[in-house]
C-alpha cells in the first residue's frame, strides 16, 4: 500500500511539473501578450475531443456539478491566475497562490470531515515558506487587485480539489470523459472572454502551433487526467501540496533553458518545498489498527493476571 501511494503521488506530481513548463512554452513559442487565448486553446479543444470520444454527456445533477467543477478547476482558475500575473511579479503571484493547501486543509475539515493534524499544518507552512524562498526576489511589489485575484485563484482550485474529492465521478463514466467535461466547460467560459479581451494574432507560425499543441495535449489533456486521477486516489491535502512542484519546475526549467541564475536561497527553497511534500506523505494511523493494538494489550494484561 505504501509503494502504491508513493507511485500515485509521483504520478500526480507530473501534472504540476508540466504546468510549471507553461511559462517557458508561453514566452518561447506562443504569440506575445495573449494569455487568455492561450488558456482557451489549452482547455477547449481537448475538452471537446475527450467528450466526443467518450460519447457520454453529463446527466441529471451532473450537468451542474460538471459546470461547477469546470468553472473552479479550469475557467475561473485560469482567468484569475492571469489577472494576478498581470498585476503582480511572477514570484509574488506564486507566493499568493501557495495559500491553496491551507484552504484545502480548511475545506477538507468542513466538507470531507478529515481531521487536521499538526503535521498537516507544518507541511502547509513549510510549503509556503519554500515557495517564498524559491520565487520572491527583493523587489516584490504588491497590488491589491493582483493579490485579490491570486487568493481567489487559489480558492477556486482548492474548492475544485475538495469538491472533486467529495463528489467523485458518476458511475460508468471514465476518467478521460470526466476530464473532458471539465476542460470543455472551462474552455467555453474562457473563449468569449479571450475574444473580447484580446486580438487574434495576424498569423501563426509553426512555432506557435507547436506551443499551442503542447499546452493543449500535454498541459491539459494528459496533465489534468493525471491530476484528477490523483484526486481520486490521494488525500486532498496531499494533492494540493504536490502543486508546489509547479514553481519548482518553473525555476529549474528557467535555469536550464533560459540561463536564469539559481541562488543559494532558491536552492534552500527547493529543498523546503520537497520537505513539505514528503512530510504530507506520512501515512495516517488507521483507527482499526489502533483498536486492534489496544485489544491486544488488554488481552495480554488479562492473561498476565490469571493466577
Amino acid at each position: 500500500m505504501k509503494n502504491r501511494a508513493g507511485f500515485d503521488s509521483a504520478l500526480t506530481a507530473l501534472a504540476p511539473m508540466v504546468w510549471g513548463s507553461t511559462y517557458l512554452v508561453t514566452t518561447e513559442l506562443l504569440p506575445p501578450d495573449r494569455p487568455l487565448l492561450a488558456a482557451a486553446v489549452r482547455a477547449l479543444p481537448g475538452g471537446l475531443i475527450l467528450t466526443a470520444v467518450g460519447r457520454t454527456l453529463p446527466h441529471g445533477r451532473w450537468w451542474w456539478r460538471a459546470s461547477v467543477l469546470g468553472a473552479l478547476n479550469i475557467g475561473g482558475f485560469f482567468y484569475l491566475l492571469f489577472v494576478a500575473a498581470y498585476h503582480l511579479p511572477g514570484g509574488v503571484a506564486s507566493l499568493v497562490g501557495s495559500v491553496q493547501p491551507v484552504l484545502v486543509l480548511v475545506l477538507s475539515a468542513l466538507l470531507l470531515h478529515e481531521a487536521v493534524r499538526g503535521w498537516h499544518v507544518a507541511a502547509c507552512l513549510l510549503g509556503v515558506a519554500g515557495v517564498g524562498l524559491l520565487v520572491v526576489g527583493p523587489k516584490a511589489d504588491l497590488d491589491a487587485v493582483g493579490v485579490l485575484a491570486g487568493v481567489s485563484a487559489a480558492a477556486c482550485m482548492a474548492s475544485g480539489i475538495v469538491l472533486t474529492k467529495r463528489w467523485g465521478r458518476p458511475p460508468g463514466v471514465g476518467l478521460l470523459t470526466f476530464t473532458g467535461w471539465q476542460l470543455a466547460v472551462g474552455g467555453l467560459l474562457l473563449t468569449p472572454v479571450a475574444l473580447l479581451g484580446e486580438d487574434l494574432p495576424a498569423r501563426l507560425t509553426w512555432q506557435n502551433a507547436a506551443g499551442f499543441a503542447y499546452l493543449g495535449f500535454i498541459g491539459a489533456f494528459l496533465a489534468y487526467a493525471v491530476w484528477f486521477r490523483g484526486i481520486e486516489r490521494l488525500p486532498a491535502l496531499t494533492v494540493s501540496l504536490l502543486g508546489f512542484a509547479s514553481p519548482l519546475a518553473a525555476t529549474l526549467l528557467g535555469y536550464v533553458f533560459l540561463n536564469q541564475g539559481l541562488t543559494v536561497v532558491q536552492g534552500a527553497g527547493a529543498v523546503t518545498v520537497v520537505a513539505a511534500v514528503l512530510l504530507v506523505q506520512r501515512p495516517p494511523v488507521r483507527k482499526d489498527r489502533r483498536c486492534h493494538d489496544i485489544n491486544q494489550v488488554k488481552e495480554q494484561t488479562s492473561y498476565d493476571r490469571v493466577p
